[in-house]
């Protein structure tokens, strides 16, 4: 079982929304030391959290978190993007830039960080995915690809990095209630709920967090019938 009491624990995105509740509730429950990551460090506001700049897209910027952050056990992936790229309309490079943030990001912060978890012991990362990595949605096209890449990602760095002594959980949310989704009027989700399950699920050493009921209902769905997922793709008689 993963131990957040007295550990060392690294969250990207750590400067509002999930991340920032993050890093207040792996204090509360007695991490020893919090580094958490922005585009702007001067934007992290937690007055205990060391904060470190970190350009996601930027593969030497994640390789020096290395450097920086070199006792860390916990690695938590939050940050990402959502630029409601359409896959049809809005250009390659948007969508691109989906997947350099959201897939590439997480690979390349993962990548730099594995080998620290490594040789202080071990450790637990965990990842940050979303209810559109099993759901197309209309509006996100490139969101949800990136995400369901990222779903990919996760469940193979888990078997990769288990006989290395680092665990690895995949959450999976609908919409909180953060920045990103200010524009949508539906139930959400408090960033705080989400963050005291993703700290339950490292705790636990689960391999997933499903974190809402509409979460639970889209993955128990992706047995059944496409249509019941994508009615609006049928044809009415």
């Amino acid at each position: 079982m993963t131990s957040i009491k007295d550990s060392v624990a690294l969250v990207t995105g750590g400067s509002r929304g999930i991340g920032n509740a993050l890093v207040e509730q792996l204090y509360a429950r007695g991490a020893a030391k919090v580094y958490a990551t922005a585009r702007d460090p001067r934007t992290i506001t937690h007055p205990d959290a060391i904060p470190l700049a970190l350009e996601l897209t930027d593969a030497d910027a994640a390789a020096a978190l290395a450097e920086q952050a070199p006792d860390v056990r916990i690695l938590i992936n939050n940050a990402g993007t959502a630029l409601g790229s359409s896959f049809l309309d809005s250009p390659i490079a948007d969508i691109r830039r989906e997947f350099d943030i959201n897939f590439f990001g997480a690979l390349h912060v993962t990548r730099a960080l594995a080998p620290i978890l490594e040789s202080n012991g071990g450790g637990h990362i965990l990842t940050i995915h979303s209810v559109l990595s099993w759901l197309a949605t209309p509006g996100a096209d490139a969101y949800g690809a990136s995400k369901a890449a990222l779903w990919s990602q996760t469940n193979a760095l888990r078997l990769a990095l288990r006989p290395r002594g680092i665990n690895v959980t995949g959450l999976h949310v609908g919409y909180v209630d953060t920045d990103l989704t200010a524009a949508i009027v539906a139930p959400k989700s408090s960033p705080h709920s989400i963050a005291a399950q993703a700290l339950d699920g490292i705790e636990a050493d689960a391999l997933e967090v499903l974190a809402d009921a509409l979460t639970r209902q889209v993955k128990a769905g992706l047995a059944a019938d496409p249509a019941l997922l994508y009615p609006q793709a049928v044809a009415s008689s």
